[in-house]
């Protein structure tokens, strides 16, 4: 059975990185929804252009680019 002491014992090994998604997940656990914080697609749709907005263009100082693909060595045919 899971306790709220084998809860927290847990939460103490999670690395720092990652509290805030830790603490989003038990805020959300921890109250019922009551229909207002479910939103909309078209506040889906804002945060989509917000998040774009904010990273479009961010590697154009260092674009991605494929390397030489180099050679292979030749093997025996699979029968």
């Amino acid at each position: 059975m899971v306790t709220k002491e084998l809860i927290k014992a847990e939460v103490d090994r999670v690395e720092e990185k990652n509290l805030e998604v830790l603490y989003k997940i038990v805020k959300a656990l921890s109250s019922p929804l009551t229909g207002e914080e479910i939103s909309s697609p078209k506040d889906n749709d804002v945060d989509w252009h917000d998040f774009i907005e904010e990273t479009y263009g961010c590697l154009a100082d260092a674009p991605i680019e494929r390397g030489d693909q180099g050679q292979f060595e030749v093997r025996e045919a699979v029968r």
